[in-house]
C-alpha cells in the first residue's frame, strides 16, 4: 500500500475536560474517498479541522508527506476579505501560481457562477459554489469538504459527483446526503462515541456493517451490569429498530405511489369535475393551469394538479427555477397571473422554512414545547410527556430544562422539527428539512412523516430522502417549465424525457449516469418463483405483523417476567425474530414489486 498523504497518529482532544476522541489513528491515502459519518456533535467537523491543520490536538501528532497540499472546505465558509468571486476562488491557488486565476474562473463557470460578483450578493448556495471552486482550484492532493452539498441544487450535486468520483486526490468527506456518499466513496470512517472505526468499503455498505458493530457489542455488553447497558447502547437500539421500522414504511410508500400514479393519469376537464363531485375534506389543493411571470421573466406556466389528503409531493429544480413560487401559489401565499386555483376546506397549515427561526436566548426544549407551562405537549389529539416525546427526537432527559445556546446546530433543528410537528395540522410544508442534520436525525424525520396523516409538501434536493418519503415529484425545469412524476427521485430519472437528471442541460458538464435501457425487443420480467414469492408474501407479511402484535402484548405484562423469567426470554426471542422476519419478507416484497413495475414500465 503506498504512503500516506496525511495522517493522524495518536490524536487525542477533549473539550471542558470531554474528551472527542482518545488516541485515534487515521490515514488518507491517493485515491481513497472516504466517508466520515457519526452523530450530530461527535467531534466529525472538529476531527476534520485537525486534518487541515486548524486547530492542534491535546496529543498525538499530524503527518504530512513533503509537498502535499490540502484543500480544506469549511461547512460555513467567509468571504470576508475578499472583493469578487474570482478574488475568493483564486486564493485558493498555490504558492507561486497566483498568476493562474484563469483556472478559477473554469471552475467557477463550470458551477454557474460570475467571477465579477461581489462577495457580499451571494446566496447561501453561490457561497457554497465559491467555496468549492476555491478548495479544487489547482488539483489539491488532499481534499477535506465539511458539508459540500448543504444548499446545493440538484445539478451543481450532480457536478461535484462527476468531479469527485474521477480524481486522483485522497478525499475524506462529511455529508448528510447518503446518495452523494454512495455515489462517491470507496471507505468509510465512522466516530462513534470517541472511537475511530474504519471500513474499506463505501458508505453504501455503512448501514449492514454498524448495525453488525452494534448488535455484537450488544450481545457483549448485555453481560455487564444493567447500568453500563443503559449508558452504552440505549440510543443505537432505537436506531436499529428504526431502520428495520422503515422497510415496512417503504412498502406502504410504494402503495401510496401506485395510487398517485393512478390519480396523476386522469387529466384535464374530466379530473377537475371528478374531483368537485368528490368528499368533502378529501381535496387539499386543486391547480389548473396556473402561471407566474415576473416582468417578462415566464417563471410557472400552465401547471396543473390535484393533492388528495395524505398525499406527499416533492419540488425539486435548480435554485432559481421557481419553485418557491410555484410552492407560495400552491399554499395560497401567492396568487397567479392565471389559472385556477382552489384549495380545501378547514386546511391546518405548519410551515418549516428553509432559513428556521431563531430561538430566543434563555429559551429551554422544555419552555419552547410547552408555551403554556405544564409538562404534556399535545401530539395529534394524544397528551404526551414532554421528557418522552424528547426521547423521540433522540434527546437525552438531562438536556429538557438546558439553555438553547448550549444546543448544537443539528439539535436546534431537531427542536425546531419537534416543535412543528407537535402543532395541530393537516398540511405540512417542508423548505430543505434535511439541511444540517446528521442521518440518525434524518431517519426519524423519514419516520414521522410516515406516521403523519396529513398532506405533506417538500422542497429538498436530497435525492434519497425523497425516495424513502415522498408519492409523487414535481420537478420545476426553469424557463416556466414544472412537471409532475409519481414516486420519487429515481422514478422521475427513469420517466423524464431524455433521462438524466433535473436541470442537468443548464450544465456545460453533464453527469455521465444515466438510465441503462434494456435491449431493443428485449422485456426484463419475473421468472415463475419470483412471481409465486410476490403473491405469497402480503400474506406473509400479514401473519408476521399479527404475530409480533401478539408477543407484544404478552411482553406488555408487567408481572410476566416475575412469574416466568424464562418464557419472558423465550418470547422476547420470538419477538425479535417475528420482526427481523417480517423485515426481511418486507425488503422482498418491495425489491419484487419495482421490478414488476420496472418491467410494465419498459
Amino acid at each position: 500500500m503506498a504512503a500516506p498523504l496525511l495522517s493522524l497518529k495518536d490524536v487525542s482532544l477533549g473539550f471542558g475536560g470531554n474528551p472527542l476522541f482518545d488516541k485515534a489513528d487515521l490515514a488518507v491515502c491517493r485515491g481513497e474517498r472516504i466517508a466520515l459519518v457519526g452523530r450530530n456533535g461527535s467531534g466529525k467537523s472538529t476531527l476534520l479541522k485537525l486534518l487541515a491543520g486548524q486547530i492542534e490536538p491535546d496529543s498525538g501528532e499530524r503527518l504530512i508527506q513533503l509537498g502535499v497540499r490540502v484543500a480544506y472546505l469549511p461547512q460555513e465558509p467567509d468571504l470576508s476579505g475578499y472583493d469578487t468571486v474570482l478574488d475568493y476562488a483564486a486564493a485558493g491557488l498555490p504558492e507561486g501560481e497566483e498568476h493562474a486565476a484563469h483556472m478559477a474562473e473554469a471552475l467557477l463557470h463550470s458551477l454557474s457562477l460570475d467571477g465579477a460578483r461581489p462577495t457580499d450578493e451571494l446566496s447561501g448556495g453561490e457561497t457554497r459554489r465559491a467555496a468549492l471552486a476555491r478548495a479544487m482550484v489547482g488539483g489539491p492532493d488532499v481534499l477535506l469538504l465539511d458539508e459540500p452539498t448543504n444548499h446545493l441544487d440538484l445539478p451543481a450535486i450532480e457536478w461535484l459527483e462527476q468531479r469527485l468520483a474521477g480524481g486522483r486526490f485522497g478525499l475524506i468527506v462529511i455529508s448528510h446526503d447518503r446518495a452523494f456518499l454512495e455515489r462517491i466513496t470507496n471507505c468509510t470512517l465512522w466516530l462513534d462515541r470517541g472511537r475511530l472505526l474504519r471500513s474499506d468499503k463505501g458508505f453504501a455498505h455503512f448501514e449492514a456493517w454498524s448495525e453488525e458493530i452494534l448488535e455484537r457489542e450488544a450481545v457483549e455488553t448485555a453481560k455487564l451490569d444493567k447500568l453500563i447497558a443503559q449508558e452504552t447502547t440505549w440510543s443505537h437500539q432505537g436506531i436499529t429498530a428504526r431502520r428495520k421500522r422503515n422497510q415496512g414504511r417503504l412498502r406502504r410508500l410504494h402503495e401510496l405511489r401506485a395510487r398517485r400514479a393512478g390519480q396523476a393519469g386522469r387529466t384535464g376537464s374530466v379530473r377537475m369535475e371528478a374531483a368537485e363531485a368528490g368528499g368533502a375534506g378529501k381535496r387539499v389543493i386543486e391547480a389548473r393551469d396556473i402561471a407566474k411571470a415576473y416582468d417578462a421573466n415566464e417563471v410557472i406556466c400552465g401547471f396543473s394538479t390535484r393533492i388528495l389528503r395524505g398525499d406527499r409531493i416533492g419540488i425539486i429544480g435548480p435554485n432559481g427555477a421557481g419553485k418557491t413560487t410555484l410552492l407560495r401559489m400552491l399554499i395560497g401565499d401567492l396568487q397567479p397571473d392565471s389559472g385556477e386555483l382552489r384549495l380545501g376546506t378547514n386546511i391546518e397549515m405548519v410551515y418549516l422554512d428553509q432559513t428556521r427561526e431563531a430561538l430566543a436566548p434563555g429559551e429551554t426544549p422544555w419552555s419552547l414545547l410547552c408555551p403554556g407551562g405544564g409538562d404534556q405537549v399535545m401530539v395529534g389529539n394524544r397528551p404526551r410527556h414532554v421528557v418522552a416525546y424528547m426521547r423521540d427526537f433522540l434527546f437525552a432527559d438531562n438536556q429538557a430544562r438546558s439553555p438553547v445556546e448550549s444546543l448544537s446546530g443539528g439539535e436546534r433543528n431537531r427542536l425546531l422539527l419537534a416543535r412543528a410537528l407537535a402543532r395541530p395540522s393537516n398540511l405540512l410544508v417542508l423548505d430543505e428539512p434535511t439541511n444540517d442534520l446528521d442521518m440518525d436525525t434524518l431517519d426519524l424525520l423519514q419516520e414521522l412523516l410516515a406516521d403523519y396523516e396529513g398532506t405533506i409538501l417538500l422542497v429538498s434536493h436530497d435525492r434519497d430522502f425523497l425516495d424513502r418519503v415522498v408519492t409523487s415529484t414535481i420537478a420545476v425545469e426553469g424557463g416556466g417549465s414544472a412537471m409532475e412524476y409519481p414516486g420519487g427521485y429515481s422514478d422521475y430519472l427513469r420517466q423524464r424525457p431524455g433521462g438524466g437528471g433535473v436541470g442537468t442541460e443548464s450544465r456545460p458538464e453533464k453527469s455521465a449516469r444515466r438510465e441503462k435501457p434494456n435491449p431493443p425487443g428485449v422485456r426484463r420480467k419475473l421468472g415463475y418463483n419470483q412471481q409465486r414469492a410476490l403473491d405469497r408474501l402480503p400474506g406473509e407479511i400479514d401473519a408476521l405483523e399479527k404475530q409480533v402484535a401478539a408477543l407484544e402484548a404478552k411482553l406488555a405484562d408487567p408481572t410476566l417476567y416475575a412469574r416466568d423469567p424464562v418464557g419472558f426470554d423465550d418470547t422476547a426471542a420470538a419477538l425479535t425474530k417475528a420482526r427481523d422476519d417480517k423485515a426481511e419478507a418486507e425488503e422482498e416484497w418491495l425489491k419484487l414489486e419495482m421490478l414488476r413495475e420496472e418491467q410494465e414500465s419498459s
